[in-house]
């Protein structure tokens, strides 16, 4: 069985953000897959070695006069992709300190800062709305789109179990179980995501994801989040799976944002047909399971 530095590794590791964690000697601790993606470094170059030059700047930017990183401070940094290229990321510091309150090291958390701050949002993270209010946020969002906007991109998310738990346990606890299953997916949403129940027993996620392929990577991100919502009834763990389609407006087409809607929601019944806990980015391609 895994011990708890192994479990605290796996989950650090999933996350869509970057993780770095430096040690009280200076080394580097830990560097996540997503550091990995956004950098272009693997962790095997870096993690038990000292700090290079671009990561002491982005442990350090969030750092006031006193040298100490300010916990919770965004800024953006600039930093050097293994291939040449500039990147620029959103960074939150925070040092890291034992049980007496001493300074054992520090941590970064990070993401690219195209595109997913582009557009403004309120503090508490992603939104949480109503069916009304993202009908009217989604054609709000389509319009900008067309007029050149940020991208868009739509996820329709089916749970699995909800038909079969209705009819065998009732509508309260289906209900229960999609509060649960929404708790969990926000755990993953980007903050200028916005999700809001869609219909009796599903979910519909605006994202800003700038390409087909990143929208399938953050719903297959999302997919393992369902699968982490601890729902019981009765005493009896339901094990909860989602099926998702995903559809990406595309620069220049003619598509309106009913016919996008509607193809995200044949891709979510393609996943659903397959057997669930899949992902399918549009009817016609083969789903496939989440990572």
């Amino acid at each position: 069985m895994a011990d708890r530095a192994e479990l605290l590794e796996a989950a650090l590791d999933s996350l869509p953000e970057g993780i770095a964690v430096v040690g009280p000697g200076g080394d580097v601790a830990f560097w996540n897959g997503a550091a990995e993606a956004i950098t272009g470094c693997p962790a095997l170059e870096l993690v038990g070695r000292p700090v290079s030059d671009w990561l002491d700047a982005l442990l350090a930017s969030g750092a006031p006069s006193d040298g100490q990183p300010e916990p919770g401070r965004r800024n953006l940094v600039h930093i050097r992709h293994r291939l040449g290229h500039d990147v620029p990321v959103i960074v939150r510091t925070l040092p890291l300190r034992d049980g007496l309150g001493e300074s054992i090291g520090a941590a970064a958390v990070f993401h690219p800062a195209e595109t997913l701050d582009a557009l403004p949002h309120g503090r508490g993270g992603p939104a949480e709305a109503s069916q009304e209010q993202l009908e009217e946020r989604l054609q709000m969002e389509f319009d900008d789109f067309t007029r050149g906007g940020p991208a868009i991109g739509l996820l329709w998310i089916g749970v699995d179990q909800a038909p079969c738990l209705r009819k065998t346990h009732g509508a309260v606890a289906c209900e229960a179980m999609l509060q649960k299953v929404q708790q969990a997916l926000r755990q993953g949403l980007r903050p200028t995501d916005e999700i809001a129940r869609w219909g009796e027993e599903e979910f519909l996620v605006l994202c800003h994801e700038r390409t087909a392929p990143m929208l399938s990577a953050h719903a297959r991100n999302l997919a393992g989040q369902a699968r982490t919502a601890d729902f019981r009834w009765w005493g009896d763990r339901v094990s909860i799976t989602i099926s998702i389609g995903a559809a990406q407006a595309q620069p220049g087409s003619d598509e309106s944002l009913a016919q996008l809607l509607d193809s995200a929601r044949r891709a979510m019944a393609a996943s659903s047909s397959a057997g669930g806990n899949r992902v399918t980015p549009d009817p016609e391609a083969a789903p496939c399971l989440p990572s």
